[in-house]
């Protein structure tokens, strides 16, 4: 998992062919906000005195909606016209960041009927970064050599680096501090709030043994360390969640060796042989963890869908995409 690094990014004049590109899409979806040619004039004027432009609001809520789309990150079901988009580009301060990614948490939440939700910050400019988020989701569990999720152990050695002292005792599932630059100043640590984190205990509807093995898991995904690019224009700090897929959870963290590793306890607790790949103990064991999520969540009343349903909708995202241009797109931060 990516740690911190002394990375320094200047936002690069934005290009006006981009701009366009993307004001054409808009216009074309968006008939009623005018002549595209007035606009186009408009961002080409601002472009050529500052170096960049400053979307409108229908602009940015559209730009945010397709970039989720097209980036796949848009799960079954979802009427992604209908994602909510918080316009916070007046905001850059490391603070002021931190407390609106807690509101976005308690917003997402939304009492287990999980609120799509992007929330968009301060962009890059010639002159100067965006703020930027270092945590890969903004909940988050620290990763120690002997426990934790692995995936997060360079992230957790960079954080106690800057001053986390990690809970004693130490376990599975502590909560990592929110990382937080401001434009070219060193990254800050703000302690997320235990009320605005929702978890869901998991639980077994057959195995009574499952509660002991202590697993939870966040209830929503908030993806945190991808900048948002809207027609040239990029948003280094862009939150951004839809819901989980049972898998997410139970195959890529629970079972999968470089996270949680659960595949052989829970194997031992049902009492397969796990001396020889041909059993087929790890394909057991991790039904049974993705069976105890969906279980968890559906008990819990927190939104989730399963990966039959997400193949279906992924297959028809696929077949109805168009790479077409400079498309607004959630990019990771090493992507210019």
């Amino acid at each position: 998992m990516t740690a911190l690094c002394n990375e320094m990014i200047t936002g690069a004049p934005v290009t006006f062919a981009a701009a366009e590109d993307f004001l054409r899409m808009f216009h074309d979806a968006h008939p009623e906000a005018g002549a595209v040619r007035q606009r186009l004039a408009e961002v080409r004027a601002e472009i050529e005195e500052t170096g960049t432009y400053r979307h409108t609001h229908q602009e940015l809520c559209y730009g945010a909606r397709v970039a989720l789309r097209d980036t796949g990150w848009c799960t079954s079901g979802l009427p992604w016209r209908r994602l909510k988009v918080r316009d916070l580009r007046g905001i850059h301060k490391a603070q002021a960041v931190a407390t609106q990614c807690f509101e976005h948490l308690r917003l997402a939440a939304n009492g287990g009927k999980i609120q799509p939700l992007v929330t968009v910050f301060a962009p890059d400019r010639p002159e100067a970064p965006g703020p930027r988020i270092w945590n890969p989701q903004l909940v988050s569990y620290a990763g120690y050599p002997e426990m934790g999720d692995a995936r997060n152990i360079d992230f957790t050695d960079s954080v106690e680096a800057l001053g986390w002292q990690h809970p004693l005792p130490r376990s599975a599932f502590d909560h990592l501090p929110l990382v937080v630059s401001a434009g070219l100043q060193d990254p800050q640590l703000f302690t997320i709030p235990r009320e605005v984190v929702t978890e869901v205990p998991l639980t077994h509807p057959d195995l009574p043994w499952f509660a002991d093995l202590g697993l939870r898991w966040p209830a929503v995904p908030v993806i945190s360390n991808m900048r948002l690019r809207i027609g040239g224009v990029d948003y280094p700090a862009a939150p951004f969640n839809t819901w989980f897929v049972g898998t997410d959870i139970g195959t890529r963290s629970l079972a999968d060796e470089s996270a949680y590793a659960m595949l052989r306890p829970v194997a031992i607790h049902l009492g397969l042989d796990t001396s020889t790949d041909r059993t087929l103990w790890r394909d057991r064991a991790t039904l049974e963890l993705n069976r105890a999520v969906l279980h968890s969540f559906d008990t819990a009343r927190v939104t989730i869908t399963d990966h039959y349903a997400e193949t279906q909708h992924r297959l028809a995202w696929l077949r109805s995409r168009r790479n077409r241009g400079d498309r607004p797109a959630f990019r990771p931060h090493s992507s210019r």
